[in-house]
């Protein structure tokens, strides 16, 4: 399938490693421009580097913390600067922290505030301006708690489905400039921080975190985690030329593992 986002420009947030990496990647293979973003310029700096390497389309990074509005600012210029407009905006965040509600200070909730809900305010506030005159996709990359709460996770359960609020309303005032915009929810994919999330609750449950790992495959029908390549290529399709008609949505890429309908 042609995802007809050749020359298109790609603003990725927090793309240095991870889904955001894998995006990236996919969307550059794909034959678009892509702006990384993350708080790491070194690591930006090798990605870039061997994205372009590729010979598709071109990469570009800069360095950004998005808990800050003028970084935010300067994100979204870099890249209409450097390819000329914004066509594509893929938000992403790193994860808040997990604990239960007992557990979490006024400072907690702050934080996770600014990170997994404001940042994606601030970023579609600023990029609306550039994608208004062309159309445009805007995806928002969440977690499977927007559509069953995971335990021990009060901080996403809360700021993730403030995204799909938030992408829910965006659809209907976006629509007649031609933006769509959509919500998804990756569930047990292979990062960093799914390793992470197994080590922090195989240490409360007295088990190791290949242990947890494999209670948790138990619960997903596919028996396997999936790779950050699956769930971008899906990520891909929602904010390319292929999808003309599906927005205020929210998906999951889970393997099966939520089983709410």
């Amino acid at each position: 399938m042609d995802l007809q986002v050749t020359n298109k420009t790609a603003l990725v947030v927090a793309s240095s490693q991870g889904l955001g990496k894998a995006i990236a990647e996919e969307l550059l293979k794909e034959g678009a421009n892509v702006m990384l973003t993350g708080r790491n310029g070194e690591k930006l700096a090798r990605l870039a580097e061997d994205l372009n390497r590729l010979g598709y389309g071109r990469a570009a990074y800069i360095k950004t913390d998005i808990t800050k509005a003028e970084d935010i600012s300067a994100m979204v210029k870099a890249a209409v600067t450097e390819f000329g407009g914004l066509d594509i905006l893929v938000n992403n965040a790193g994860g808040p922290p997990a604990g239960s509600f007992e557990e979490l200070s006024d400072e907690d909730w702050q934080n996770a505030f600014e990170l997994n809900l404001l940042s994606y305010i601030r970023i579609i506030r600023e990029s609306l301006p550039h994608l208004k005159r062309n159309g445009g996709k805007i995806v928002n990359i969440a977690s499977s708690s927007i559509k069953e709460p995971l335990q021990g996770m009060a901080l996403s359960n809360t700021f993730r489905t403030g995204i799909v609020g938030l992408a829910k309303t965006l659809a209907a005032e976006l629509a007649p400039h031609d933006i769509l915009i959509n919500t998804v929810g990756p569930g047990r994919i292979a990062t960093d921080r799914v390793a992470q999330l197994d080590k922090i609750n195989g240490d409360k449950k007295g088990i190791s975190a290949e242990e947890m790992k494999q209670t948790m495959l138990s619960s997903i029908p596919l028996g396997r985690y999936g790779e950050p390549e699956e769930f971008a290529r899906f990520a891909a399709f929602l904010v390319s030329g292929a999808n003309t008609y599906m927005t205020g949505q929210a998906f999951l890429v889970d393997g099966g593992m939520v089983k709410s309908i």
